[in-house]
C-alpha cells in the first residue's frame, strides 16, 4: 500500500482510548483491528489479518525470547517470594534505609550489577523497591521514574554488555555501509553516544531528584495510602496469597544467592556467546553477544539451581511450584500488551508508516536543523509505538539519508535517532519499560505515563535545543 496518513490512525486510537479509559488494553485491541481492516479494506479479512499479525510476532525468535524471559523471571521472583528471600532482603535493607533518598540511592547502587537489559534490571530490583515504598509510605510515581531513568538512560549510553549494543551497531552498519566514512560502524556508534543528549539530560535529572528528594515524602499522590490501595486492588484473588507471603520466614540468602548466580551467569554467558561468534576481546564479546538469548539462558539455569537450592533448604515442593506459576502469571498482562504492540507496529508498517514519515519531511531541511528535527519527529513516533528498537529501526535509514542530503553530521544525527528511541521507551504508555515498572509497582499505567511525560518533555526540550546549538558549532 502506498504511504498514507491512514498509518497514523491505529496509534492515535491507542493513545486517545488509553487516556479516555485509563486502560491501554482496549485501545490496543481496537487500534490493531482498525489498522488491519484498513490494510485489507474488509472487516472479516481485517480481523483475520490482526490474528496473522499476532502469530507473526510470536514466530519472531527475539520476541519469543523476551516473552519467555519475562515469564521465567516472574516465576523466579515468585519462588523467591515464597522462600522469604525478598522479604528477608527488604527487611535487611529497610533497617539501613530511613529516607526517600536512601530508597532512590539503592536504585542507583544496583546499577553496576543489573545494567545488561532494561526489563532484567526492573524485574530484578522492582520487587525489593516496591516493598520499601510500601514500608516507608513513599510516592510510587517518583520512585518509578527514578528506576526507569536509571535503567533506559544509562543502558543506551553503554558501549558494551547490554541487550542494545548489537542491534544499535547493526543499524548503523546498515545505514553507512556504502558511504566510505573512514570509520567502522562501531566507531560511529561510540561517537553517537556523546550526542545522545536526551539520555544524558534525563540521567542528570534523575541524579538531581535523588540528591534533592521531596520535602514531604509522606504526601502520596491523591493522598492514597499504598497499603490500603494494594488491599483494594487485590481484595479477592490476591488476598490469600498476600496473607501467605506475609507469614513466610524472612531469609535474605534465598534472594542473595540466586541473584548473585544470575548476575555471574549473565556476564559469563555474554563473554562465552560473544567469543563463539569470533570475538577476540572481552569488549568485543560483550558487543557481539546475543544479549536477549543470554539473559533467557541465564535465568533458566538460575531457575533450575534455585529450585534445587530451595528443596535442599526444605522448602515445600508444592509451594515452590505454585508460586513459580503465580509469579509468571503476574507478568501475563505485560506479555499480552507487548504482543499487541508488536502486532500493531506490523499493521502500521503495512500501511506505509515509515514511508509516510519520510515523504512528509522531504529534503528541504537546513543541515543544522536535521538532527533536531529527526529527534523531535522520532520522539513523537517513539511515543506512539513505545519501542526504542522500533523507533531506531524506522528512523536510522531516514536520519542518515537526511544527514547526507543536508550535509549534517552523521554521528550527531545517529545520536539524535538513538535519543528519540530512548524518549519513546521512557515516556510512552506503550513502552515495555513503562509497562513493566507500572506492573511491578502496582501503578495505574496511563496515570504513570502521564506523570512521566511532564519530566520527559522537559528533557526533550533541552535535548532539542542542544542538537541545534551543537549542529551550528560542528
Amino acid at each position: 500500500m502506498e504511504q498514507t496518513w491512514l498509518s497514523l490512525i491505529p496509534f492515535l486510537i491507542v493513545i486517545s482510548m488509553s487516556i479516555w479509559l485509563k486502560d491501554i488494553l482496549p485501545g490496543l485491541v481496537v487500534g490493531l483491528l482498525v489498522g488491519s481492516v484498513i490494510v485489507k479494506s474488509d472487516i472479516l479479512g481485517g480481523t483475520q489479518q490482526s490474528i496473522t499479525y499476532m502469530v507473526t510476532t510470536l514466530s519472531d525468535d527475539n520476541n519469543i525470547k523476551i516473552i519467555s524471559f519475562l515469564y521465567l523471571f516472574g516465576g523466579l521472583v515468585g519462588m523467591m517470594n515464597i522462600a522469604g528471600g525478598i522479604k528477608g532482603f527488604s527487611e535487611w535493607m529497610g533497617a539501613k534505609i530511613k529516607s526517600e533518598r536512601g530508597v532512590l540511592g539503592i536504585i542507583w547502587f544496583t546499577l553496576p550489577f543489573t545494567f545488561m537489559m532494561p526489563m532484567f534490571r526492573i524485574m530484578m530490583i522492582g520487587p525489593i523497591v516496591k516493598s520499601l515504598i510500601t514500608k516507608m509510605n513513599l510516592r510510587k510515581e517518583k520512585v518509578g521514574v527514578t528506576l526507569d531513568i536509571s535503567t533506559e538512560s544509562v543502558i543506551v549510553l553503554l558501549p558494551v554488555a547490554t541487550a542494545f549494543v548489537g542491534f544499535m551497531v547493526s543499524l548503523v552498519e546498515g545505514g553507512i555501509r556504502d558511504l566510505n566514512l573512514g570509520m567502522t560502524p562501531y566507531e560511529v556508534f561510540l561517537l553517537s553516544i556523546l550526542f545522545n543528549f536526551y539520555a544524558i539530560v534525563m540521567l542528570l535529572i534523575g541524579i538531581i531528584q535523588t540528591v534533592w528528594p521531596s520535602k514531604n515524602i509522606n504526601n502520596l499522590s491523591k493522598d492514597v495510602n499504598h497499603k490500603q490501595l494494594d488491599e483494594e486492588e487485590h481484595e479477592f484473588h490476591r488476598a490469600g496469597i498476600k496473607k501467605e507471603l506475609s507469614l513466610v520466614k524472612a531469609q535474605p540468602w534465598n534472594l542473595i544467592i540466586p541473584v548473585f548466580l544470575l548476575l555471574c551467569l549473565s556476564l559469563y554467558l555474554l563473554w562465552e556467546n560473544g567469543t563463539s561468534l569470533g570475538a577476540k576481546t572481552v569488549f568485543e564479546a560483550f558487543a557481539m553477544a546475543d544479549a536477549t538469548f543470554v539473559m533467557l539462558l541465564a535465568v533458566f539455569i538460575t531457575l533450575i539451581f534455585t529450585f534445587v537450592f530451595y528443596i535442599v533448604r526444605r522448602q515445600k515442593l508444592n509451594e515452590i511450584m505454585y508460586h513459580f506459576y503465580d509469579g509468571g502469571n503476574q507478568m501475563m498482562q505485560a506479555i499480552s500488551l507487548l504482543i499487541l504492540i508488536w502486532a500493531l507496529t506490523l499493521s502500521a508498517e503495512d500501511l506505509g508508516f515509515s514511508e509516510f514519515i519520510s515523504s512528509t519531511l522531504g529534503s528541504f531541511l537546513p543541515g543544522f536543523m536535521t538532527p533536531a528535527i529527526i529527534f523531535v519527529i522520532g520522539s513523537i513516533t517513539g511515543y506512539f509505538i513505545g519501542s526504542s528498537w522500533g523507533t531506531w529501526g524506522l528512523f536510522m535509514p531516514l536520519g542518515i539519508a537526511l544527514a547526507l542530503s543536508t550535509d549534517a553530521s552523521i554521528p550527531l544525527t545517529v545520536g539524535a535517532v538513538f535519543a528519540s528511541g530512548a524518549f519513546g521507551a521512557i515516556t510512552s504508555p506503550l513502552g515495555d519499560t513503562t509497562i513493566t515498572t507500572a506492573s511491578i509497582l502496582d501503578m495505574d499505567l496511563v496515570e504513570y505515563a502521564q506523570y512521566k511525560l511532564k519530566i520527559s518533555t522537559l528533557g526533550a526540550i533541552i535535548a532539542a535545543a542542544l542538537y541545534i546549538v551543537v549542529a551550528l558549532m560542528i
